[in-house]
């Protein structure tokens, strides 16, 4: 299982959420990009990565890199709640801070503190993951130099925490997905299956007949985003997430009718919905297919042999 380094990201620590993933054995690699092209090229057996924050939207490089670089399926997704720390060298204060070192998104996820704590006009020096940042102001040793990072980071590499949750909004939470090859994982009835939409053309009323698709299913749509498309300005996909698994009649049917109604459609996979409740739905369905598969079974005594 390949996820993003150094040590002590939020990648890890939602890793680490699942012991069965984390159970596996881990490999550590420099970028998400680098994640997901080891399991496409078939280095690793399955990837970890972030795709959605919920301040800054979707995580660009890793949407972008499943929907048009590589063939992978998501196997399953975590919700982790984000929590920004601004951490410093032993002895700094937050006074003394001049730099401030992280991935890009997490610091646009921490804007308004960068602003009325910071200052405006200091620095913010892009890394590729929030451990590399810690890594490195613990290796400089420069006091006027922060990095932005979780709690992890901060004891993996000795650092103090200068301000505590400096997230712009409380309830920040990140969206991380598990991908493999050619693997979908069997429903489980509380299912999520996510998909990137071509159209034929831009042209008005396109958006709508894809939404009817579902509309017409009451298939319940729980994302969706427009994504250039890299072959021209102004050509655009839809990437969107929806309630069900391929396995599924209805979704199998909406599935057909999209292929054959737009330019392409491309599966990422379907695959168990993430959330506390998810087990509870999960164990519930299961309990009511049993049920069914009793009665049906009891019905079926009574049919009269030929």
């Amino acid at each position: 299982m390949a996820f993003l380094g150094p040590p002590g990201t939020f990648t890890e620590q939602a890793l680490r959420t699942q012991p069965d993933l984390a159970a596996a054995e881990l490999v550590v690699l420099p970028s998400m990009l680098d994640v997901l092209h080891a399991v496409d090229d078939g280095k690793v057996e399955a990837g970890f990565v972030a795709i959605e924050n919920a301040i800054e939207g979707s995580v660009s490089i890793a949407v972008d890199t499943l929907a048009f670089d590589v063939d992978l399926l998501i196997q399953r997704e975590v919700v982790l709640p984000v929590h920004m720390h601004l951490l410093g060298v032993p002895g700094a204060t937050l006074d003394q801070v001049r730099e401030v070192r992280s991935i890009p998104v997490a610091a646009a996820q921490c804007r308004r503190f960068l602003h009325e704590k910071l200052g405006g006009d200091v620095p913010l020096v892009p890394v590729d993951s929030t451990a590399e940042a810690a890594r490195r102001v613990a290796e400089g040793g420069d006091p006027s130099i922060a990095a932005l990072a979780n709690g992890l980071a901060a004891e993996n590499f000795g650092l103090d925490v200068l301000a505590e949750g400096v997230e712009d909004h409380p309830d920040n939470a990140t969206r991380f997905v598990a991908v493999q090859r050619q693997v979908v994982p069997a429903p489980t009835g509380h299912d999520k299956t996510t998909l990137v939409i071509f159209q034929h053309a831009d042209r008005p009323g396109s958006l709508l007949a894809i939404l009817q698709e579902f509309a017409a299913r009451s298939i319940n749509l729980t994302w969706l985003e427009s994504r250039p498309t890299k072959r021209g300005l102004g050509d655009y996909c839809f990437l969107c997430d929806f309630e069900g698994h391929i396995a599924d009649e209805v979704v199998a049917d909406c599935l057909r009718s999209l292929k054959a109604e737009q330019a392409d459609v491309k599966f990422l996979g379907s695959y168990p919905a993430a959330g506390d409740h998810g087990p509870a739905v999960r164990a519930g369905v299961a309990e009511a297919y049993r049920r069914a598969d009793d009665w049906l079974t009891e019905l079926r005594r009574h049919v009269r042999p030929t």
